[in-house]
């Protein structure tokens, strides 16, 4: 590397607190559900709905490409100033999402009943999780459009128009949560309903706001150029190495809930409330690693290697800040938490027991999210691929495997032992991009 980055924390907190305000309102939502779920009389509503969530997460979390690849592609074609580019990408990728819905909604029925056979849980939990998913499908096209929406406007170095999208989206979500369970007497239904129309409402915003956008960088452009084979190419390519990586995560997260059911409805109510927390601290992370996918992007796009330096350092420092920020919470906060999200007292039992996994995660699992920012900005989609496929089929499974004596101890370090992998390979690709010189560093 050459001279040392100068630290420009403006640049990045611009993006990453309002990013930060919103992703947290994601997780919000997911502590909502399970808290007005998880204090219904019976803990199979709360495994239930776990596993409704789940199973969408490993179906919409598979789609997350239409985000992540649309940053990455965005943000340096703004950095060149490229106008038509920014509005073709736009097409191909809400093109490619529509797509994507459809084939969702055609093949419901054959990936309900894979899903249900993999994850092997009681039959009242069961029963429930198949009432959520019938009902929580028809939010896909609504959901795959909202990432792309979400990431063109990242990719704008936008964060105004993903703060209210997500805001609105997720807060309307809550009110409607509220409502239909606690008010209308609903369980599991009810908590379907409510996303699926918060996700359509949240799409009419971010619709309107991208249209506003679009104004301001006008351009001359034809639908044959939407077609482009190489641009088209370029863009498969990026996304199903997105899309892989992605599927490796959430298999990963799909496999360590589905161990989890297999020991009993109360470890898997109990897990359910301990991985909000890691998704309330993912989610916040998150923030600095989508401001790292904008500002890496823009910086790679307008060649400027200083902005890039800058970027990638002050993101690192601010990540490892709110690391040690979340692990102290969970340290000092994490048994009041348990209590607010369950009145089964044998369920916040078992939580406390396992509780001290989340203390520490964010520590370990900082790298990865920083990392994932970098590569995205930088569209290096084949390096995130190989680094999570070695970490999940070399390192999660055989030290689950191992450590089955454990029971759901092994279970997490398991989880942990692969975040950590995760980090620690991407930061060895990230060393080798910079001495080969495609990151310029």
């Amino acid at each position: 590397m050459s001279s040392p980055a100068r630290l420009q924390h403006r640049p990045v907190l611009r993006l990453a607190i309002p990013l930060i305000l919103s992703n947290l309102s994601i997780p919000l939502l997911g502590l909502v559900d399970t808290a007005v779920v998880g204090h219904l009389e019976h803990a199979y509503y709360l495994g239930a709905v776990a596993l409704g969530a789940l199973i969408f997460s490993f179906i919409f979390w598979g789609f997350g490409f239409l985000r992540m690849g649309t940053t990455g592609l965005i943000a340096q074609a703004f950095g060149e100033e490229n106008s038509p580019e920014i509005h073709t990408t736009l097409v191909r990728a809400s093109l490619l999402a529509l797509l994507c819905s459809l084939l969702i909604l055609l093949l419901q029925y054959p990936i309900g009943q894979l899903a249900f056979y993999l994850l092997d849980a009681s039959d009242e939990v069961e029963h429930y999780a198949h009432q959520y998913f019938t009902i929580r499908v028809w939010s896909a096209p609504a959901t795959l459009l909202n990432y792309v929406l979400i990431g063109w406007m990242l990719g704008m170095q936008n964060v105004r128009g993903p703060l209210v999208m997500l805001l609105v989206t997720n807060f309307t979500n809550i009110v409607l949560d509220l409502w239909f369970v606690i008010g209308l007497g609903m369980t599991v239904d009810g908590v379907a309903i409510a996303s699926v129309m918060a996700e359509y409402i949240g799409c009419a915003v971010g619709l309107v706001l991208t249209f506003k956008l679009l104004k301001r960088h006008p351009a001359r452009w034809q639908w044959q150029n939407i077609l482009q084979r190489h641009k088209l190419r370029r863009l498969l390519t990026l996304n199903s190495n997105i899309m892989l990586r992605t599927l490796c995560l959430i298999f990963t997260l799909a496999f360590f809930t589905a161990q989890g059911a297999k020991m009993g409805d109360l470890i898997l109510a109990a897990n359910a409330i301990l991985i909000n927390f890691q998704t309330l601290m993912a989610y916040a992370l998150d923030g600095f690693a989508h401001a790292a996918e904008a500002l890496v992007g823009r910086a790679i796009g307008k060649r400027d290697r200083q902005a890039l330096k800058s970027a990638i350092y002050t993101a690192a420092l601010w990540s490892l800040g709110f690391a040690l920020l979340f692990a102290a919470f969970y340290a000092l906060a994490g048994q009041w938490l348990i209590r607010q999200l369950s009145d089964i007292e044998a369920v916040r039992a078992v939580a406390n027991e396992y509780l001290i996994w989340s203390i520490f995660m964010p520590l370990v699992a900082v790298w990865g999210y920083l990392f994932d920012g970098i590569f995205i900005g930088a569209t290096r989609a084949r390096e995130m691929r190989n680094t999570m496929l070695f970490s999940t089929l070399l390192i999660f499974f055989p030290a689950w495997w191992l450590l089955q004596p454990w029971g759901n101890h092994g279970l997490w370090a398991a989880l942990m032992l692969f975040m950590a992998a995760r980090g620690a390979l991407m930061a060895w690709s990230f060393r080798q991009l910079t001495r080969r010189g495609v990151i310029p560093l």
